[in-house]
């Protein structure tokens, strides 16, 4: 039996460049992994099975299944495996939970299956299922380019701890809704991206006033309610506030834990409201 950790991400910076000729959308984004994760245990089975105690995630058109589903098309194998996926990353809320899962699932498989696969040959197959996912196949800090699918790695981060607000919302094809509400003219060159990308190379740390979102403003005036979330977020002393990926979470950082415990606790109790206080999370860590 395999235990494996299908962590969260964050993107640091996001900017969208423009659209390109097959109809995806040209990003530039410094990513990273947190350690908020999902737990993704594989086991022996005759057929392929994916389990998951949150209702509609254990089907077939889940992307842990499809992920499953194409390795072993890929490999040309027909054995078998039981995965169950036990969630903490809330769905559909720009963190990137599903596709972690997936990277999950091919890693897990490849090791449960001795496919011994390199993980350029994974990162291909990851690929065809959805532009994080090669990227959250290591985790760390990366710079992705092309629709998110190009990964780069970066040095690991000096990263503040964060507060993630994940509001109770649900956005009917959110991601689709999002960029077909994003203005041509905030596309932007990258140049925001670039420059927390050199400061992360030359010194390690990533400061606050670096992170950038194209999102923003898109969601706030896409998603119904989120303005509420965001100036209940504020009020209670939040800065540099962002949207984690396309949202509808928020994060924050801040400067020590223990103020960060203060503002997660406010949010959960005062205001009732779903919230994780985080870290940077890199494959090397003892997390």
């Amino acid at each position: 039996m395999l235990k494996l950790e299908a962590h969260a991400k964050i993107n640091l910076t996001l900017e969208i460049l423009g659209r390109r000729d097959d109809g995806f959308h040209e990003i530039v984004s410094v990513i990273q992994t947190i350690s908020l994760h999902d737990t993704v245990v594989i086991d022996h089975s005759e057929s392929l099975e994916v389990e998951c105690e949150i209702e509609g995630l254990g089907v077939r058109d889940n992307l842990a299944y499809r992920a499953a589903d194409l390795l072993r098309e890929k490999s040309k194998t027909d054995l078998g495996a039981k995965v169950r996926i036990y969630k903490r990353i809330p769905v559909s809320a720009g963190l990137g939970g599903g596709s972690a899962d997936a990277a999950a699932v091919l890693v897990g498989l490849n090791q449960h299956w001795k496919l011994e696969l390199a993980l350029r040959e994974l990162e291909g197959i990851a690929s065809e299922l959805g532009s994080d996912i090669p990227f959250l196949l290591t985790g760390g800090a990366a710079m992705l380019t092309g629709r998110g699918e190009k990964v780069r790695s970066l040095p690991a981060v000096e990263l503040p701890w964060l507060v993630l607000l994940c509001p109770d919302i649900e956005v009917e094809d959110k991601t689709a809704a999002m960029f077909s509400n994003f203005p041509p003219s905030n596309y932007t060159r990258g140049a925001l991206t670039r420059k927390l990308e050199a400061r992360i190379r030359g010194g390690g740390d990533a400061p606050p006033q670096f992170f950038f979102n194209a999102f923003d403003e898109v969601a706030l005036s896409t998603v119904s309610g989120l303005d509420e979330y965001w100036r209940g977020f504020a009020a209670l002393g939040a800065r540099e506030i962002h949207v984690a990926g396309s949202g509808p979470t928020l994060f924050a950082p801040v400067a020590q834990k223990e103020v960060g415990t203060a503002l997660h606790l406010l949010l959960q109790h005062k205001n009732r409201w779903n919230s994780h206080l985080v870290s940077a999370w890199n494959p090397t860590s003892s997390q």
